[in-house]
């Protein structure tokens, strides 16, 4: 099959889109199942304590109330706390505010959340460390003073990334990881520098921002002690192993069956989903447990606040020289390995040939990070481009020549060392050099232009598909993975493209985990890129079935048989076609021949292929009030080959709306206890309909080698340098570098009056 094609390339939309906006799509919550109780969590309101005393006598005696369970009551209690998904209930010690200490299981949602209240928990409060720069501090409390226990590190799941540890006993305290990176001489690097720009860059702890909370329906098996999940989750393979171990149970008596996810991010890898069915099989009954938005923000698995030191030179010539960081990484709880994001793009991003790259990944008192939609690249990439904006304008060179002249290309190193394998750069770049805003920019009073450069390695997994036609002539497919961004609605362009049918006529059938196929998480870009391939087999193999059968019936040659239109018909004879369900009841009664239509595709790309971005922001800043808003932004980006070009426009719509979320509006800030004091909607800013700028997308089609029709992941790039363009479009329009995210008003407005009077002294 060669290109043009009929359907792929095609912009078509969501086809769930209908059931979505009409609200029939089915979430958890919608889930009614008979018997089925419902449960209610009770945290701690401590960053740090000794749990003294549960009283849930009085809780117990109420109407409706059928258990308050607490960490020995569970089947898991003999687990080991080593992560967010095995921290089912607090065990004598609560760790961070927001920890599940008890559950309450009643027959309404109503009831359990009344009676949560009646439960009187008494605790010690212990000492804390909340803040990064204290926990590192020699003599602060020790978030795990016998070392951190073992857990799984989830980040591969999203970027693949080398690290390289140091050794426990040279670490600095509340220190669980290092990752080092280097090459070159990075004093000689220096040495031969003009110009040499040093800052240091803090972001925030951002929410995934997802609209369904977590939810999770456990229902345990009447005739043995296996159970049912229905739950909202990125990956129901990965839930049900981690139930599996953890209630000691076979991964066959583990069914995760995931319904409608109204978002994600990164977030949802099975924090409720151990917990519910822990007290489903306590109770003997069906438990549904939803997180209210309160809760969500309290006990789930934020982005996590990062501190980067970052020192880069240049010659005059503009050519970069060295590069040497240092990132401090806020892990919360336990640990996750955005270290090697940091180093692979710090490094990477730019041909620095000297460059030294140290991260430490730190412990202190809050809820345990996790993934966000490319994990620690946005904070990563405001950090470096902020510094190569101020170079190219230490230089007096024009900011995208200057990364032009130094961005990375095809075989060039990352910063971990690995070379980049067909890498884009330079083509967005020149796509935006030649775009017309960039072409006839004029700012205004108090605007400016922002730049920035975004990339991201992307993972590749291995993946099932089964295609099969039934003698109505519905082609179904059935797959592995969980949709979460309309993946489907690309695929069933490829299943249409290769048998000749509508797109309308191919249904999606998604597997669970009991007899569905494999697929890979929707997680690090990877579903598209790596279940493409498997699903393009499967339909190769039953067109190969059709042509055979249809061959047969025409007592033709396969070859000279075409599909067209739902139809198989001898080339140039159109009139005498046989419809391919015609042809399905056929292959199903016919002895000797090849059988039912139906083909099954495996795949597992070997290499993956990165996915970059460029990103321009025009914003204007009110001087009087520092309120930054943005105007225009447009995002040029590579997609290899958008096999659905309106859902990779999506795509990139959604990321860019959340990388302004991160630059302008977005912060869960904690108090010197612990507390999270912007735990709701209504202290947690998100960006809105009248905040978002028009959004312009721009597809650079550089066809991935590995990947299948030449496709690249999109998921992670729209929102990786939106931030650091926002920074660099206020610097342009106020003379301001801001080296702290979000930018919030009253910040930017402290820092214009300083450099006004600053100006004013100057006189």
């Amino acid at each position: 099959m060669t290109q043009p094609f009929k359907y792929l390339g095609q912009g078509r939309p969501l086809i769930e889109g209908r059931e979505k906006v009409t609200g029939s799509a089915r979430y958890v919550a919608d889930l009614t199942v008979p018997g089925m109780l419902h449960g209610r969590l009770i945290f701690s309101p401590y960053a740090h304590a000794q749990i003294v005393s549960i009283d849930k006598t009085a809780t117990e005696a109420l109407p409706g109330v059928v258990a308050v369970l607490t960490a020995e009551d569970l089947p898991t209690k003999a687990q080991k706390m080593t992560s967010r998904s095995s921290a089912i209930l607090a065990k004598g010690e609560v760790l961070f505010a927001g920890q599940p200490v008890a559950v309450v299981v009643a027959e309404t949602a109503e009831l359990a959340a009344d009676a949560a209240e009646q439960v009187v928990i008494e605790y010690e409060a212990l000492p804390a460390v909340v803040r990064l720069e204290e926990a590192l501090q020699a003599g602060s409390p020790q978030v795990w003073p016998n070392g951190l226990p073992t857990h799984e590190d989830l980040s591969q799941i999203h970027a693949s990334v080398e690290r390289e540890d140091q050794g426990q006993d040279t670490r600095p305290n509340n220190v669980s990881a290092e990752s080092h990176y280097q090459r070159g001489d990075i004093a000689a690097g220096f040495a031969a520098s003009d110009i040499i720009i040093e800052r240091t860059y803090r972001t925030s702890f951002v929410h995934q921002g997802y609209l369904e909370p977590h939810a999770c329906v456990a229902v345990p098996d009447p005739a043995g002690p296996g159970l049912t999940i229905y739950t909202s989750t990125q990956g129901k393979f990965i839930v049900r192993d981690e139930v599996a171990r953890l209630l000691a149970l076979p991964p066959r008596q583990v069914h995760v069956v995931p319904l409608t996810i109204g978002g994600s991010f990164g977030a949802k890898y099975g924090i409720l989903e151990p917990l519910t069915a822990a007290v489903a099989l306590a109770v003997g009954r069906p438990v549904c447990l939803v997180l209210s938005r309160s809760d969500d923000f309290l006990t789930t698995t934020p982005a996590p606040a990062i501190i980067i030191e970052l020192k880069i030179g240049a010659r005059r010539d503009g050519a970069v020289t060295a590069l040497q960081a240092r990132a401090w990484v806020d892990n919360g709880l336990f640990n996750f390995n955005h270290g090697g994001v940091i180093g692979t793009l710090l490094g990477g991003i730019y041909k620095f040939p000297h460059i030294k790259i140290d991260t430490c990944e730190v412990n202190t008192h809050k809820p345990p990070i996790g993934a966000f939609r490319a994990p620690g690249a946005p904070q990563t990439i405001f950090a470096l481009e902020s510094s190569m904006d101020d170079m190219a304008a230490a230089l007096g060179l024009d900011p995208l020549e200057f990364r032009l002249k130094n961005v990375a290309e095809t075989g060039d190193p990352t910063g971990a060392g690995q070379p980049w394998p067909s890498v884009g750069f330079k083509k967005c770049l020149e796509q935006l050099r030649a775009h017309p805003v960039w072409q006839q920019r004029q700012a205004g009073p108090n605007e400016g232009y922002g730049l920035a450069v975004g990339g991201w390695a992307t993972v590749v997994g291995t993946a099932e598909a089964v295609c099969r036609v039934d003698s109505d002539g519905t082609v179904s497919l059935e797959v592995g993975h969980v949709d979460v961004t309309g993946n489907d609605s690309s695929f069933v362009l490829i299943v249409a493209e290769v048998l000749g049918v509508e797109p309308e006529e191919v249904v999606i059938i998604h597997g669970d985990t009991t007899g569905g196929p494999y697929g890979p998480m929707s997680a690090g870009s990877q579903v598209t890129y790596s279940s493409a391939g498997a699903v393009n087999i499967a339909a190769q193999q039953v067109r190969t079935k059709v042509l055979q059968v249809a061959a047969d019936h025409f007592e033709a040659a396969p070859e000279d048989i075409e599909l067209v239109a739902g139809k198989a018909q001898v080339k140039g004879v159109p009139d005498k076609a046989v419809s391919i369900a015609r042809l399905a009841e056929i292959a199903r009664f016919r002895r000797g021949g090849p059988g039912p239509l139906v083909g099954a595709g495996q795949a597992a790309v070997e290499q993956n292929a990165p996915a970059v971005s460029v990103h321009l922001v025009r914003v204007r800043v009110d001087p009087e009030t520092g309120q930054v808003q943005p105007l225009q932004y447009v995002l040029v980006q590579d997609v290899g080959f958008a096999l659905n070009p309106l859902l990779v426009q999506g795509q990139m719509h959604g990321g860019m709306a959340q990388g302004l979320g991160i630059g302008l509006y977005e912060a869960m800030i904690y108090d010197e206890a612990g507390q999270l004091l912007t735990g709701s909607l209504l202290d947690y800013a998100l960006p809105r309909t009248d905040t978002t700028p028009s959004l312009e997308t721009v597809l650079v089609e550089n066809p991935s080698p590995y990947g299948p029709f030449g496709a690249r992941g999109v998921g992670e790039p729209p929102i990786i340098g939106g931030a650091a363009a926002v920074a660099n479009a206020v610097k342009a329009a106020t003379g301001v570098r801001v080296t702290s995210l979000p930018i919030h008003p009253e910040m930017l407005w402290r820092e214009l009056r300083q450099l006004k009077n600053k100006n004013l002294d100057n006189l």
